[in-house]
């Protein structure tokens, strides 16, 4: 872990997650060591805390405290060797903290605006207006022929058990099931079976309906109303379409309230972002 700790020296990482303070009376700048007279604060551990893969955030806290610790002190002592700065890393501190003041501010109008009240309101307006979709349940008798499927259906009419039959009868895989073909929705079946099931009324017993597979005689067991998406499992999606929509209206008041300037369209070849070299000379 210690190496592991020691190379994450090499990475920026451009964004942070939130992690809950635990109950116990420590101020975050609190001094864990000094380093040829450099501070480092618990803060500081918090925040490495904060960006370590997953795979190391489940180590016990001991180990995490030790290893951050010792990591932040071999950061700081390279820090100190390194006397001129390459512009290259000068560019990426810039990027790297307007990047995080960016994510904070986003972050502080997510917590203002993406409530659950915002959520409900726009899982009500989403199937306000919905017509759930119609789910059959369905038992089939499949046979090579017309006449099979005519004799199978004056059967199932005369009273004989739909599903006695399927198992005496059917050739389809369902057969040794009673014929059950389960719940299915629309576009789930060969047609014209499904336009047939679509037709019929709950407990009915359908003529001879032809597809590739052969002839079948249906009974339409059940009919209901597709269950709508409930709002825990959409509330990731709606949260990120609020968050989307007020972050893209507050970023438009404020480029019309803010001072821009661009440089002429044309003036740099696009093709110079690849060219790393140049932040050597």
């Amino acid at each position: 872990m210690m190496k592991y700790l020691t190379k994450l020296a090499a990475v920026s990482a451009f964004a942070l997650s939130a992690v809950a303070a635990n109950a116990q009376d420590v101020d975050p700048n609190t001094v864990v060591a000094t380093v040829n007279g450099t501070e480092i604060t618990l803060g500081h551990m918090i925040i490495t805390r904060a960006q370590l893969p997953q795979q190391y955030a489940q180590l016990p806290a001991d180990v995490l405290y030790d290893g951050i610790l010792e990591q932040l002190i071999q950061q700081q002592l390279l820090a100190d060797e390194l006397t001129d700065v390459p512009a290259r890393a000068l560019i990426a501190l810039e990027n790297e903290e307007r990047s995080i003041k960016a994510g904070e501010r986003i972050a502080a109008i997510s917590a203002d605006l993406v409530t659950d009240e915002a959520i409900q309101a726009a899982y009500d307006e989403m199937f306000a207006d919905v017509t759930p979709a119609q789910e059959y349940n369905a038992s089939h008798i499949l046979v090579e022929t017309e006449e099979e499927a005519v004799a199978v259906q004056d059967r199932a009419n005369a009273g004989e058990d739909f599903a006695e039959l399927a198992m005496e009868l059917s050739t389809g895989p369902s057969g040794p099931n009673g014929g059950s073909l389960g719940w299915f929705g629309q576009g789930m079946m060969v047609q014209p079976f499904e336009a047939a099931v679509m037709e019929m009324e709950a407990g009915e017993v359908s003529g001879p309906v032809q597809t590739q597979f052969g002839w079948h005689i249906i009974k339409l067991n059940e009919v209901r109303d597709q269950a709508l998406p409930s709002l825990e499992e959409l509330r990731p999606e709606i949260a990120g379409q609020i968050e989307e929509t007020v972050v893209t209206e507050y970023l438009t008041s404020l480029e019309e309230g803010a001072d821009i300037t661009r440089i002429e369209a044309g003036t740099i070849d696009p093709e110079a972002l690849s060219n790393i070299d140049l932040l050597e000379q």
